[in-house]
């Protein structure tokens, strides 16, 4: 058994030796397709909004494996309906994934690309109709915000474009009224400077 582990970290690191490191550095931008999902009240539903994001990236890795950090702007929510009245609720965060990706496919032109992390998202301002006021309240808003993201990529030369699924914890929490957590669909558009 202590051979077959030696020789398995042998070859393991003798791969990593060999395998040809990975270090890129770049910016992006695109569009949040979010929306809220409103647990504990039956009056006040929410449609799904979009809005742009743009931030920077950098890859980190060896061969086909590599670690994703990245940081970005971008502003999310959904539109509120409650009764008669709809509004827009907003919020401003700074959000920073951090993915580990698998290359599927690598050529020298192309990578096909699946990664997967948690995203780490601050809030940094909140916005609601003040029609809302009386059901909604800034004291309940959520500052630090835990999540996970997966999704598809692909590399043509210096550009990258990935689709991505992101989940929210709760970004809005009233244990009297409403519990908000949000959904997005993310669409990046990237390129490496590095």
């Amino acid at each position: 058994m202590k051979q077959f582990l030696f020789a398995s970290l042998f070859v393991l690191i003798a791969s990593i030796g060999f395998a040809q490191p990975v270090f890129d550095l770049g910016v992006k931008a695109g569009v949040h397709y979010s929306n809220m999902s409103l647990d504990g009240s039956s009056d006040l539903s929410s449609d799904a909004i979009t809005k742009m994001h743009w931030g920077a990236f950098g890859r980190v890795g060896f061969d086909r494996l590599y670690v994703q950090p990245e940081v970005y702007f971008s502003k999310k929510g959904g539109d509120l309906s409650f009764n008669a009245f709809s509004g827009g609720f907003d919020y401003k965060n700074i959000d920073v994934p951090v993915l580990l990706g698998y290359k599927l496919v690598k050529t020298p032109v192309l990578d096909l690309r699946v990664m997967a992390g948690p995203v780490f998202s601050f809030v940094t301002d909140a916005d609601y109709p003040s029609e809302l006021d009386p059901y909604l309240s800034d004291e309940f808003f959520e500052d630090n915000l835990f999540g996970v993201q997966y999704g598809l990529g692909v590399d043509v030369l210096f550009f990258t474009l990935d689709a991505r699924m992101e989940h929210s914890g709760k970004v809005y929490d009233d244990p009297d009224f409403v519990n908000g957590k949000s959904t997005s669909f993310i669409l990046t558009l990237g390129f490496k400077i590095l």
